[in-house]
């Protein structure tokens, strides 16, 4: 049995007339692809190209093999898409909802991924920011959306059509300006310790931070600056600035685009969990494929979600 990537090496070779050229065409260095093509010599059992200062040639074996190859290539590409028809991922339009921070940093590597294996699949990705997304999935806006919810927070209703999978959750953490004194200490810090501290307030009355800016309240931390648009990027740059301190979850936190000092808060039951949510009634084979993307790149969460009607997925 020949090697489907040293046959597809071979004809590009063949194709290119060069190994420089047909390297670029792959995406290999000529070296590698060099490599290829002897293992696959070393397969046939002769010799497949002959090289010189004009550049590379087949030999007799060499264009018997390459002839087979398109071949064999041919019908595995065909039946690549023949699978994908049968699966339902060859064609149509995947159409994702996602707010600002999971959009950023969460879905392009899966979204990659998803490409790769399904290229005929169109992508669309909109921007809703949470709770907006159930709402779109639930209209028929969108198949999918990445959602959050805060914890400690009363659970959020969902509509009967919808069920939400918890794909990764995280803590809250403080941010302050570059040294400042509460970022250097060791360990957790207290919530008791924001007393009296200008905080960066993310719009109070914004659902899903309503639980957190209310448990900031009784720590005693004092709103100095409200961000009425849930934006972190801007509650970064203003805890930067010196302005005041913040707490936001890890993930802005660590991808924060102006320099920040962090701290662990006790206890630490803030969180926030990051959701994918779908129809209950059932998804295009598309956004099975895509969540099951999810789940391999961040683990199904094992513990109670912040949602009212558990997941149903």
């Amino acid at each position: 049995m020949y090697d489907p990537t040293r046959l597809a090496a071979l004809v590009a070779v063949a194709e290119a007339g060069s190994i420089t050229r047909a390297a670029e065409r792959l995406g290999y260095t000529p070296p590698a692809l060099s490599q290829q093509v002897a293992k696959l010599e070393r397969e046939a059992g002769a010799t497949l190209l002959v090289r010189s200062h004009r550049g590379t040639r087949l030999t007799g074996a060499g264009e018997l093999l390459a002839a087979r190859a398109r071949r064999v290539l041919d019908e595995m590409e065909l039946a690549r898409h023949e699978l994908a028809r049968l699966a339902g991922l060859s064609g149509g339009t995947l159409r994702l909802g996602t707010f600002q921070t999971a959009g950023i940093h969460l879905l392009p590597p899966v979204l990659s991924a998803f490409r790769r294996a399904h290229p005929d699949v169109e992508l669309a990705v909109a921007d809703y920011e949470p709770p907006h997304g159930i709402a779109a999935v639930a209209a028929g806006e969108v198949d999918l959306a990445l959602t959050h919810a805060y914890e400690p927070a009363p659970p959020v209703p969902l509509p009967a059509s919808v069920a939400v999978e918890p794909v990764l959750v995280e803590e809250l953490v403080l941010v302050t300006a570059p040294g400042h004194v509460l970022a250097a200490g060791s360990g957790r810090l207290a919530l008791a310790d924001l007393a009296g501290q200008p905080l960066i307030s993310m719009a109070p009355d914004h659902p899903p931070r309503q639980a957190v800016e209310a448990a900031l309240a009784r720590a005693g931390a004092t709103p100095a600056v409200l961000v009425e648009t849930p934006g972190y990027a801007l509650v970064c740059a203003l805890v930067s600035a010196g302005l005041g301190v913040a707490v936001v979850p890890e993930m802005v936190a660590s991808t924060a685009a102006t320099p920040v000092g962090t701290r662990l808060l006790d206890p630490g039951d803030l969180r926030r969990t990051i959701s994918v949510v779908h129809r209950a009634d059932g998804t295009t084979p598309a956004a099975d494929a895509f969540r099951a993307l999810l789940r391999g790149a961040f683990g199904r969460v094992g513990r109670q979600h912040p949602y009212g009607n558990g997941p149903n997925a």
